[in-house]
């Protein structure tokens, strides 16, 4: 069987590879020379994971969801990273690449951010390790996010308002990209998700795999094996999910079903469902699906969910489900919403609006009584109250 893992060029299948300016070409080459042995390296290992415990809070509890499971009629177990230090996963990932670039002798770290949660773990491990941080965050994102900008400032980062485009998440991909061409020599770009040139998608998913690690733990301990019948998670760039598949990529056994923002409908053209909308072409340094114009423009995408409004996907989701390892749903922004509400009311989770579209999966598909689901509740909601709170509202006046 072939594997769904990079491989030594970079791709995944038919996607990845590093299509990037030749002022960032030593960047990155010395980046992909260097990452997997730093990795690898003991010391970084005991570093690494002595942060994960001891400031992240890891392991985060795998959990059984007992009034949903009765619900949805199966055995559902809830991947707690909501209950990480600043909120979701993202901070798996800060932590690795912060002692990565202070290895490779960098001393500026620039970010981009959508929901504000990559910000904010940025911002964290930059305080942490008193390095200067510079946020880039589109306008939109901005005035939706008020609480993240708010806890990026109070951290000492700088963040920096974007205001091309539609003013989300990609234009602040485009801005953190400039800085970097401007300032390569002291500083190193921590990408937020599996995008951009290689060897940022496998570098964030091996960070990220933290998570499935502890699955595989988890699960043997509560059903006396290692590995869950389906697996759900939600995908933007994809690094919460490829963190939770990580372990389970080429193992048939584990059905794959991912979400996607659908946003007001597929077909509505206020979508980010780049999966089923999206043909190949290059976004921020790697070929993989996007969506575009038929002369190759990127379209805007759309989504209540600030984290998961991204016209691309990760190069190793792209090949996942071009050759149908995974299953991907186009969950609109009301479903999300009712999943959401219904969590909450369910289980006392408030999760965050990119998980709750995870959440919506079951809504979708039927599960037998025996079988196990793990889903990756990515974040939690607080960010978006504001969101939550408004919709209610408005609802209610539509009652």
């Amino acid at each position: 069987m072939k594997s769904f893992y990079v491989n030594e060029e970079g791709y995944y299948g038919d996607f990845g590879g590093a299509y990037i300016p030749e002022i960032l070409y030593s960047n990155v080459e010395s980046l992909r020379n260097n990452y997997q042995k730093i990795l690898d390296d003991p010391e970084f290992q005991q570093e690494y994971h002595a942060l994960l415990t001891d400031y992240v809070g890891r392991p985060t509890p795998l959990y059984l969801a007992g009034r949903l499971s009765q619900r949805y009629g199966c055995r559902i177990y809830l991947k707690r990273e909501d209950l990480n230090h600043t909120g979701a996963h993202k901070i798996n990932n800060t932590v690795g690449q912060i002692l990565l670039a202070r290895r490779m002798g960098k001393t500026r770290i620039i970010a981009e951010t959508g929901a504000g949660q990559h910000g904010v773990a940025t911002a964290t491990v930059c305080a942490l390790m008193n390095m200067e941080c510079v946020v880039y965050m589109g306008r939109t994102d901005v005035e939706r996010q008020k609480l993240n900008v708010q806890k990026m400032e109070m951290l000492g980062a700088q963040v920096v308002s974007v205001d091309s485009g539609n003013r989300t998440l990609k234009d602040a991909t485009n801005e953190a990209i400039r800085d970097w061409c401007c300032h390569p020599a002291d500083t190193h770009y921590i990408i937020g998700s599996t995008v951009g040139p290689h060897p940022y998608p496998d570098l964030v998913v091996r960070l990220q795999s933290i998570i499935s690690k502890e699955i595989k733990k988890q699960l043997m301990g509560k059903e006396g094996r290692d590995y869950p019948d389906y697996l759900i998670a939600c995908v933007g760039g994809g690094s919460n999910a490829g963190g939770a598949m990580y372990e389970y990529i080429d193992n048939p056994q584990v059905k794959i079903i991912l979400a996607e923002a659908g946003g007001k409908g597929i077909h509505s053209g206020q979508s980010a469902a780049t999966i089923h909308l999206g043909s190949v072409g290059i976004i921020h340094g790697a070929k993989t699906l996007l969506m575009q114009t038929p002369d190759g423009q990127i379209e805007e995408p759309y989504s209540i969910s600030a984290g998961l409004d991204y016209p691309g996907i990760g190069p190793m989701h792209a090949n996942m489900a071009k050759q149908g390892r995974s299953e991907v749903l186009a969950i609109d922004d009301d479903e999300a919403l009712q999943a959401a509400m219904e969590l909450t009311r369910l289980e006392g989770i408030i999760p965050a609006l990119e998980s709750a579209h995870a959440l919506a999966v079951f809504k979708r598909k039927k599960f037998a009584p025996d079988q196990v689901v793990v889903l990756c509740l990515s974040g939690r909601g607080d960010k978006d109250m504001e969101t939550y709170v408004n919709q209610k509202i408005s609802n209610e006046k539509d009652q």
